[in-house]
Parts: C-alpha cells; sequence; structure tokens
C-alpha cells in the first residue's frame, strides 16, 4: 500500500478495525506517574500550608472570647498608620523589585551574552549570590555599621553621604537582599536562550537595539516579570530589614511584627494583617498566568560565538562592577568588626571574639543542628521541587491541574515567614512533630519552596518537548527517561536549587524561631537572642561563621556545575592540529550521524545539545554518590532520631529570656546545689518566647521558665499553665509591688531604665547631658536621642510609667511624650535593645535603656555612662514559673525553682541591684531614684499605656 493511498484513505483488507479505530480517535496517556507526583504535592501543601493558613484566617475573626466577629478587621482598619503602612510597603517594595530586577538582568547579560573574561564572569556570577549567603537579620546593623554616622564607609569618606533611615535605608536593604534572587532566576533562564538568533539579527542588518530587544530581552520578559514579583514579595513580607532602618517610614510587615510580637501580642489583629497580605497573591496568579504566553522553547540550544563588541563588553564589565561593589561593601563590616576589640571606640585588632566563640560547647552543638537542618532541607527540597516541576513542565496533565501548583508557588511568595512560623505553632503544637528537626526542615521546604520551583520549571520548559516521547518509541518508560535524559540535562539546575535551600536554611530567622526547641536551636536564633540582649559583636561572628560555610557550600557547587564546554573545545583544536586528517573523518562522521542525534540522545541518556553539565559522568556519579552518602548518614545520625532528640531524658528544660549574667547566675545556683548536668537552659528573645508561650501553652516544652511577669500573667490568663510554687521560702519585700505576685511566679529580677549617653558623641554635639525626660524635650536635642517604642518593645514601657506618674497623662504628659518622639525621628525603636546600639554605634548621643547594660559597658571601658532621671528608675520584673503538665510534670522543676531564687538572689543582685526580698541589701551601684508605679503592672495598664504613646506618636508625626 502506497503512502498516498494511506493518505487518500483507502484500507487493506488485512488491517484489523480495531487500529483503524485506535488511530481515528487516539487515548490519552494515563500518566499514571506524574498524577502520583502530583497527588503527592498537593497532600504536602494541604497538610503543610493550607491547614495551617487556614487556621490563621480562622484567628482573624476569632475575639479572645472564642466568638467570630468581624471586629479584629474593623480594630486594625481603623488605624490611619495601617493605610500608611500599607502605601509605604507597595511603594519602597515597588521600587526595590525594579530596581533589583534591572541590576541583576545586567549581571546576568554581563555574563551570557559578553566576552568579557571567562574568570571575570565566574567572579560575577558568585559574588552576585553573595548577599544571600548571610542571614538578613544582619543586613540592618551591616548598613548602620557601613553608612551611619560613625560607620566603616562613613570614616572613609569622612562625611556621612546620605540618610540611611526611613525609604532610603529599606531601599538599599531590600535591593540586597532580593537581587541574588533575581539573578538566580534571570541566569538560570539565560542559559536556555539560543545565542543564535543574535547572530542572526546581526546579519541580517537589525539596529543593535532590535536586535537586543527581539533575541534577548523577548525571550526573557517572562522570567523577569517573575523576577519582579519574587523580589517584591520578598521585600513586601521582610520585617528584619525595617527593624534596624525603618526609621518613621512605616510598612506592613513591622506592623504585623508589632501585633505578632509586639510588647502585647495579638494573634487574632495579626491574623488580619497576614490576611491582607495574602491579597495580593490573586493578583500575582492572574500575573503568572498571563506570563505563561511570553514563555519560548527552543527546539535545541545552539553554541555559538558571540558578536565582537569591545563598547558592549567594557561598559557591561564596568558596570557590572561598579554594582557588585556598591552591593558588598555594605557587607565589608562584617570582616573587619570581629578582629576589633570594641566599634568604633577601639579598633585595636584582637581574636578574642572568635575564640571566645568557637570555646563554647552550645556554638558547637548549635551550628551541627544548623548544618544537619540546612543539608536535609536542600536535599528533601530538591525532590519535592524537582517534582513539581515535571508535574508542570513535563506533562500533558489538565491545565487545572498544572495552575493549582503555580498558584500555590504564587501563594507561598506572599506568605511571610513569621506568620508561616505563627500558623504551623497553631497547626502542630502538642504534636510529636513539635520541636523535632523535622518541623524546622518542613518549614523551610515551604517557606523558599516558589524561587527553586520556578528555577525547576524554566529549566525543564526550555528542553525539548519530545525526549519522553522519542525514549517511548525506543522502548524506555518514564522514569527511565527522566532518569537518563531529563535529569542530567536539569543536574545544573538541580545542584544550584540544592545550593539556593542550604543557603536560605542556614540564614532564615522568620518562621524557625518560633518551632526551635531546647535541642534543635540553630545558629540564626541564637543571633536572635544575641541580638535581644545587646551582644551585637558576637552577632557579627556568627554571621561571619555563616558566611564562610555558605562560602564553601557555593564553591563546591559552583566546581560541580562547571562548564568544561570551553576545555573540549580547546582539547579538539589541540587535536586538530596535531592530526588533521583524523580531525576532518570524525567531523565527516559527525556530520552523517547529526540527524538521528535526538533519538540517540534519548535512548542512551545524553542530550541532543550542549548543556552546561557538572562534567564528565564519572565526576556526575561519584557527586551523587557522595550526596547519597551524605543523606544516609545524616538520616542514621539526627533524622530518625529527631524526636527521639527532642525528650527531656529526666531533664529540667529551662526556657529564659533573661541576659547572660542572669543564666551564669542561674547556672550558679543550680550547679552549686546539686543539679549539675540535670537541666537544659535554652535562650530566647523577650517576644519569640512570649509568642511561643501564648501560643502553644501547655505544649510548651519547657518544664520552667524564666519571664517577663507581665507576659507570665498574661499566658496564665489565657492558657492555665503554672502551677503553683512550693519550694520558694524567700518572701517578698512589703513595700514591692511584686509583693502582690501570684502564688504561681516569683521574681528573679528587676529590670530598671535609664537614660544612657555616649560621652564622646555627646561632647561632639555641644549639648550639655540631660537629667530628666522632661530635658530630652527640649528642642535642641532633635536628631539627637534613641527612644523605645513600646508597642514594638516592653523596655519601652518604663518611660512611659516614668511620665505618666510625673506628669500624668492629661496634656502635660501628652506633650512631653510627643516632643520625646519628635526629637527621636527615625531613632523610634522597635526593639529594646535598639537604643543602646544606636547609642554605641555613636548614630545618636543619648538613648533610653535598661540601666545595667549600660553599667555594663560603662564598666568594660566605653564612652558610655548612664542618667538616673529625675523622674525616677522604673522596673519590670521578670519570674520564675513551672509548668503544670499534670502527670507529665517534671518533679524536679519545683525545687530548681526554689533553688534559683533562695540561692541564686545573691549574684544576681551584683547585676540587678534591685532588692526584692527580705533580708536583701542594696549594693553600692544600685539606683538612688528606684520607684514603683502605684498601679499593678497587669496587661490592661500595659495597654491604657500604649494607647497613651500610640496617640503621642501620631501627633509628633503631624
Amino acid at each position: 500500500m502506497s503512502v498516498e493511498s494511506i493518505q487518500a484513505g483507502k484500507q487493506l483488507p488485512n488491517i484489523r478495525p480495531e487500529i483503524v479505530n485506535y488511530e481515528r480517535r487516539p487515548r490519552a496517556p494515563k500518566q499514571t506517574e506524574l498524577w502520583t507526583l502530583l497527588a503527592i504535592v498537593a497532600v504536602c501543601f494541604a497538610a503543610f500550608l493550607v491547614v495551617p493558613m487556614v487556621l490563621v484566617i480562622i484567628r482573624s475573626f476569632t475575639t479572645a472570647s472564642g466568638s467570630a466577629t468581624l471586629s479584629n478587621y474593623a480594630a486594625v482598619l481603623s488605624r490611619p498608620e495601617f493605610t500608611r503602612s500599607i502605601t509605604n510597603s507597595l511603594a519602597v517594595s515597588a521600587t526595590s523589585a525594579l530596581v533589583a530586577v534591572l541590576l541583576a538582568f545586567l549581571l546576568a547579560y554581563t555574563i551570557n551574552c559578553t566576552n568579557v573574561p571567562a574568570g571575570f564572569k565566574k567572579a560575577v556570577a558568585l559574588l552576585a549570590q553573595l548577599p544571600m549567603l548571610l542571614p538578613t537579620i544582619t543586613y540592618g546593623f551591616a548598613i548602620i555599621y557601613s553608612f551611619g554616622k560613625q560607620g566603616l564607609i562613613t570614616r572613609l569618606f569622612g562625611h556621612q553621604l546620605f540618610d540611611i533611615y526611613g525609604f532610603n535605608g529599606l531601599l538599599m536593604g531590600y535591593v540586597i537582599y532580593t537581587l541574588p534572587t533575581c539573578f538566580l532566576l534571570i541566569n538560570n533562564s539565560f542559559q536556555f536562550v539560543d545565542k543564535k538568533f543574535i547572530i542572526v539579527s546581526h546579519i541580517m542588518g537589525d539596529k543593535p537595539l532590535t536586535t537586543f530587544l527581539n533575541t534577548v530581552l523577548r525571550p526573557l520578559i517572562g522570567t523577569m516579570a517573575v523576577a519582579f514579583i519574587q523580589s517584591f514579595f520578598l521585600a513586601f513580607t521582610d520585617y528584619g530589614i525595617p527593624t534596624s532602618v525603618g526609621g518613621e517610614y512605616d510598612v506592613l510587615a513591622m506592623t504585623l511584627f508589632n501585633q505578632m510580637l509586639g510588647s502585647i501580642p495579638n494573634f487574632n489583629r495579626g491574623a488580619v494583617i497576614a490576611v491582607f497580605m495574602l491579597i495580593p497573591s490573586i493578583i500575582s496568579i492572574i500575573l503568572m498566568t498571563v506570563l505563561e504566553r511570553f514563555a519560548i522553547r527552543y527546539k535545541q540550544i545552539s553554541q555559538v560565538e558571540l558578536p565582537k563588541g569591545k563598547r558592549r563588553d567594557w561598559f557591561c564589565g564596568i558596570a557590572s562592577v561598579v554594582v557588585l561593589v556598591c552591593t558588598l561593601s555594605v557587607f565589608a563590616v562584617i570582616l573587619l568588626i570581629p578582629f576589633v576589640t570594641e566599634w568604633p571606640f577601639n579598633v585595636a585588632p584582637t581574636f578574642s571574639h572568635i575564640t571566645n566563640m568557637f570555646t563554647d560547647s552550645e556554638l558547637t552543638q548549635v551550628f551541627t543542628n544548623s548544618l544537619y537542618v540546612a543539608v536535609m532541607t536542600a536535599i528533601v527540597s530538591c525532590l519535592f521541587a524537582y517534582a513539581a516541576g515535571l508535574v508542570t513542565s513535563r506533562s500533558k496533565l489538565p491545565n487545572w491541574a498544572k495552575r493549582s501548583v503555580d498558584a500555590i508557588s504564587a501563594i507561598i511568595n506572599t506568605v511571610p515567614g513569621m506568620v508561616l512560623g505563627i500558623a504551623f505553632l497553631f497547626a502542630f503544637s502538642g504534636s510529636s512533630l513539635q520541636n523535632t528537626f523535622w518541623i524546622l526542615i518542613i518549614a523551610n521546604i515551604i517557606h523558599y519552596f516558589a524561587t527553586p520551583y520556578q528555577m525547576i520549571k524554566d529549566s525543564l520548559s526550555k528542553m525539548n518537548a519530545g525526549w519522553e516521547t522519542t525514549a517511548k518509541l525506543m522502548g524506555d518508560n518514564w522514569i527511565k527517561t527522566i532518569v537518563r535524559v531529563v535529569t542530567p540535562n536539569a543536574w545544573p539546575t538541580i545542584l544550584q536549587v540544592f545550593g539556593y535551600y542550604f543557603v536560605n536554611a542556614m540564614v532564615t530567622i522568620s518562621a524557625v524561631v518560633f518551632l526551635t526547641g531546647a535541642r534543635t536551636q540553630v545558629i540564626t536564633t541564637k543571633i536572635s537572642a544575641l541580638q535581644h540582649i545587646a551582644k551585637f559583636d558576637d552577632v557579627f561572628v556568627l554571621s561571619l561563621l555563616i558566611l564562610v560555610t555558605n562560602l564553601v557550600v557555593k564553591g563546591v557547587i559552583a566546581f560541580a556545575t562547571r562548564d568544561r564546554s570551553a576545555e573540549r573545545a580547546k582539547a579538539a583544536a589541540r587535536a586538530t592540529v596535531k592530526t588533521p586528517q583524523l580531525a576532518a573523518a570524525r567531523s565527516t562522521v559527525a556530520a552523517d550521524t547529526r540527524l538521528t542525534a535526538a533519538a540517540q540522545a534519548a535512548h542512551n541518556g545524553t542530550p541532543d545539545f550542549p548543556l552546561p553539565t557538572s562534567g564528565n559522568r564519572k565526576a556526575r556519579n561519584a557527586f551523587t554518590a557522595a550526596l547519597s552518602a551524605v543523606l544516609a548518614v545524616l538520616l542514621v545520625s539526627f533524622g530518625f532520631g529527631a524526636t527521639a532528640t527532642a525528650s527531656s531524658n529526666g531533664q529540667v528544660v529551662i526556657y529564659t529570656n533573661a541576659d547572660d549574667e542572669a543564666v551564669v547566675a542561674f547556672q550558679h545556683a543550680l550547679d552549686n546545689n546539686g543539679f549539675k548536668n540535670q537541666y537544659i537552659i535554652q535562650s530566647f528573645g523577650t517576644s519569640e518566647l512570649g509568642g511561643k508561650m501564648l501560643a502553644e501553652g501547655k505544649a510548651l516544652e519547657a518544664d520552667m521558665l524564666t519571664m517577663s511577669s507581665y507576659y507570665v500573667d498574661s499566658a496564665q490568663e489565657r492558657n492555665h499553665m503554672f502551677a503553683n510554687l512550693t519550694d520558694v521560702h524567700s518572701k517578698l519585700l512589703g513595700t514591692s509591688e511584686n509583693s502582690k505576685a501570684p502564688a504561681y511566679r516569683s521574681p528573679t529580677t528587676a529590670q530598671e531604665g535609664a537614660i544612657i549617653v555616649n560621652t564622646t558623641a555627646l561632647k561632639e554635639a555641644g549639648v550639655p547631658e540631660p537629667k530628666s525626660f522632661k530635658d530630652l524635650a527640649d528642642p535642641q536635642y532633635k536628631g539627637l536621642i534613641s527612644v523605645p517604642d513600646m508597642e514594638g518593645s516592653s523596655t519601652g514601657w518604663l518611660m512611659i510609667q516614668a511620665i505618666a506618674d510625673a506628669y500624668g497623662t492629661g496634656d502635660e504628659g501628652k506633650q512631653i511624650l510627643t516632643d520625646i518622639y519628635r526629637n527621636a525621628g527615625p531613632h523610634l525603636e522597635q526593639s529594646g535593645s535598639g537604643p543602646l546600639k544606636a547609642v554605641r554605634s555613636g548614630e545618636v548621643a543619648i538613648g533610653f535603656g535598661l540601666r545595667h547594660q549600660a553599667v555594663a559597658d560603662k564598666k568594660k571601658g566605653l564612652p558610655i555612662d548612664y542618667v538616673d532621671p529625675e523622674e525616677g528608675n522604673y522596673s519590670l520584673t521578670e519570674s520564675v514559673a513551672v509548668l503544670d503538665k499534670g502527670a507529665k510534670t517534671n518533679p524536679k522543676a519545683q525545687k530548681m525553682a526554689g533553688v534559683i531564687i533562695d540561692e541564686g538572689r545573691k549574684e544576681l543582685l551584683k547585676t540587678y541591684p534591685t532588692p526584692l526580698y527580705q533580708g536583701e541589701k542594696a549594693p553600692a551601684n544600685a539606683s538612688k531614684r528606684s520607684k514603683t508605679f502605684p498601679k499593678p503592672l497587669t496587661v490592661d495598664l500595659l495597654q491604657e499605656h500604649q494607647d497613651f504613646s500610640s496617640e503621642c506618636k501620631r501627633r509628633a508625626e503631624n
């Protein structure tokens, strides 16, 4: 039968009808494997994203009494700063995203479309990703210590280049933060742009701009738009950078932070703000759908030599250097501060900061934990993101199935890590996942899914769509084709995804800070705790440790994914010179077999075009084997024992927000009274521990804790989680407000507030030393003071107590506080340690903070002094409490609580010199103006004073 007969529809008698019917009505492939992958992805997202976020949404409609109303929405929307924070967030996030995308495109273009030296290209690719190797919690510190009034770069130039607070500081921080993500996306897509069309355009005589728009920009427009969306939401949901340099420029993430982790945590109102932050995801889903139309797929990628263009190369090379220098100069201070005695007062070189940190056994364990979490996150995430990418890019599943995965990816972009962490608290408190490494790993996988998924999706979608079909015709099944054909071509991207997840797992703080336990602490949560106790030198040391670790990992991945095509080309050239006849013969054979290359590639598992590879097959297999071995060891050593490592093993788990001096005093008291090695102390920041207490209740891992007294009272009122103390024998002073302390807690320390001054900066400013809070309202101190906002930190409550008691909350008190806020300007800090940081770094001359921290700085010889204000030194106490876990209550906890009070107070008085118990005497360094607020320090009073403070802030802004 001829071809013409078949085309005419004629049939031979021996053709079976079922074959004819099959040709007329082809069946769609079952794609069982892809449906299975889709089901796994869907179940994981349902369990670890949808359910937790639904709980957050339910919280947004729930009142404290448990009823469902719209009162939370009404309360949030009625606040004028809420609208302002939304507008500000949209403006600075969009601007920073646009700048980051343009800069990332420049760097990627230099690497892929110019003839600058290969070594230069590698350096650009590595340095462009450097900012993502550091935790974002240090970004604000780096900006202040670089471009602040006493910053490193400011000193080099002799004057401050620009104001670093507000829009400027946020723009700088966000661009640096999001640039690596944009670069990874755009640079990855450049790998799959066929550059032969650039040559064709030149040959056809197109103008350079036309060539650029049609052959470079047009294929990348979709990826660049995705990069913009990614960058926008990274900036939109970040709260670490605004905490340090946001100043008076309110953003929505900080509003959410204050609601979730402020001095009065309100998860219900915080959930409302979280819901509003999810709304942009709807827009992003629509945009992602539209952007799919701009995707360009090449049947094969041609490796061609780019046209010469010296002006292009010089311009792009110089511009790339300028971008990288401006970006990375911010972090030079991180390489400096750990090796100087005390920046900026004493720059003598020292290694004491490094040695002190590495001799700490707790740090060794925390660092080991971080490595495990990062490696396991990266391995599991690669499998997960690859499975999702196969579903959407290498399948013929219905569009609704593919779009559902894209929609989930877009939604994840808009979920702040802090909200995800709180959602996990709501969903998994009391479950077997609580306080395990696996809950940290899962949180990281979900939190950072969007960018790796997009990278893998772009990589898979650019590959030849006919590989699976060709391989099937040659008898290979789907799994074999994926393993032998698709995966080798995607291997460089998979390794980049591995590095992306590893690095982010090492630097993340926003979600895991709520989920770590006494035995699952990671290095960034240690940094968070150090920040709250004002140990900024140690923060930079740990940041440097993270940087070195991530550089090693990125270096290994860069080596594994190096492009060896240039080496092969040189080898071929040498062979051609030596044996031209043999080279010509090889060329002839290659030409004859070119038509069947695609089929052979599908069958043999080799690509039909020279994509970047990880070297030869032996190197790739060796790397895979090593990675598998590491995975096996980690699973045996940590993974299956993750739950077991979180068990107490009879030891008392103690959670605390106390400073190091207090923790050491606790340890001495316990060790000297027979409890050595029978407890584990885990430090948290006040807000993080407060959030865990309120969210987890009796499911809290701790057997005992020390915490701000009003937090303990609030948690007891909400969760009824503490037992009455039975082994505390010391009697409280009758004159103390704490003499009325409830039976379930007993105060450990009293934290007094004081005015803190930088004597050097004060002298340079030429203003007198203030003696009272009323003095701080004087216009001569405008721009010279820093105070904590009590909405974000309970330390600010100490100042409000003094003003309210001395001047009332009427006109006089309002005027004084309004003028103080006006003088502080951008230095109204959300952290209690923020003013001390600003005073230490010379950003301001005067601050308000905890008295004992200023005393310690003065004792160390720093130009720091303190003033006990004429209105008095008001105090907040921290108390010890024992959790009531019924039959699971650890009996040692009550005895240890008694030892901390009865035996530890003598040492505690040396640092916190406020007598609390009968028989105690004030030491020589005690304040002479200690005062107690006439009303009990309850959450209701805190809310009353917070409203007073908020009104004064609004007046100061007008």
